[in-house]
């Protein structure tokens, strides 16, 4: 694990990941998890399959599953918890993120 803070997952979450992990063609080594710039508030939260890791990811794993985050999303992601939502409207994977000063109104978008 690396230094510093952590990164989170609710078991609903890994549950939901390593499902759409195993039924990948072909098979990644995980979910990649970051932020880019955009959206209303300034950065998005983006989550991708991992086909390759570098040495200077960070690398997290849950009970077999492997979270990898890049060294420039690490800060805006440290100490956040990734979880699993699923309504009568949507479903989908959402970010409880301590680092976050403000968000969009949709929630897909932040600010620190």
């Amino acid at each position: 694990m690396p230094e510093g803070r952590a990164f989170f997952m609710t078991q609903l979450a890994i549950d939901r990941a390593k499902q759409q992990v195993s039924r990948r063609e072909p098979p990644t080594q995980g979910l990649r998890v970051g932020v880019m710039g955009a959206g209303c508030s300034g950065l998005n939260y983006k989550i991708e399959f991992v086909t390759n890791i570098s040495a200077a990811d960070h690398v997290f794993e849950f009970q077999g599953l492997k979270i990898v985050i890049d060294p420039k999303s690490y800060p805006y992601l440290a100490g956040a918890t990734l979880d699993w939502s699923s309504t009568l409207i949507e479903h989908g994977f959402i970010f409880h993120n301590p680092n976050a000063k403000a968000t969009c109104g949709c929630g897909d978008s932040f600010t620190v």
